[in-house]
């Protein structure tokens, strides 16, 4: 059993290194990217206010719960996946540990689809029921509509990303979380201020942002993975 486990934890420093460099390699960059993250969103917000004004600031808080709901999503199927990859690979089941991985990049896919869907379809009843007024209606709409799109991106790259740690590769994890958060900040002024897509280009550029960061998750199961096997059998229902 002990040269199974070895074999299925090759490359994964989550089976050989101590807890305390772990806690080093996988805390820091987890940090870094809230960080830029957070920077994001104060750079989104100044720009919103200093181009479009009080209103486009109003729309977006409208939509904003849509973002801790698609979070919350990616966290809970990201997590609770990569936590069975986890325990699979270190008790040396790697065709059990690809199927987890599989069935938790599948659901990601189903879920943030399914949201996305329901979002477009119900828009204009949500935004009322998110607190928009006839005067922000318009702009929420507008916003609303176009960031639904990268809903299924966004959660997919929050699952994602958890599953990509798991794997022992969490500055990879990081690249997906900050490159997202990088193009926006260069993004939104660009789309605001050249192009002059008010904010319609705030709401395209956070889309294209996700999706940029899905791409980014997906090469990596593609072609960097050190452990994780995605194959059509590891995304069946009989795998857990």
């Amino acid at each position: 059993m002990e040269k199974t486990n070895q074999a299925a934890t090759t490359g994964n420093p989550l089976g050989t290194e101590g807890i305390g460099k772990l806690m080093l390699q996988f805390a820091i960059p987890a940090i870094v990217s809230n960080l830029v993250i957070a920077a994001y969103n104060l750079v989104d917000q100044a720009i919103i206010g200093n181009a479009i004004g009080m209103l486009g600031i109003a729309a977006t808080n409208i939509a904003f719960p849509l973002t801790p709901i698609s979070a919350a999503v990616g966290y809970l199927l990201g997590t609770g996946g990569a936590s069975n990859y986890s325990l699979q690979l270190g008790a040396g089941n790697k065709e059990k540990s690809d199927k987890f991985a599989g069935n938790t990049l599948s659901l990601l896919v189903i879920t943030g689809a399914a949201i996305a869907a329901i979002v477009l379809i119900f828009v204009n009843p949500l935004v009322y029921a998110f607190g928009a007024t006839e005067t922000v209606k318009p702009l929420a709409l507008t916003y609303t509509s176009i960031i639904s799109i990268g809903i299924p991106f966004g959660i997919f790259t929050t699952g994602a990303s958890a599953l990509i740690r798991a794997d022992g590769s969490p500055r990879y994890s990081m690249l997906c979380m900050l490159a997202g958060a990088v193009f926006n900040i260069i993004g939104d002024p660009i789309a605001v201020f050249v192009f002059k897509l008010g904010i319609a280009g705030v709401a395209w550029a956070t889309t294209l942002g996700q999706m940029m960061t899905a791409g980014i998750a997906i090469f990596y199961f593609v072609r960097k993975t050190k452990n994780i096997s995605i194959r059509k059998k590891t995304s069946g229902r009989k795998s857990v």
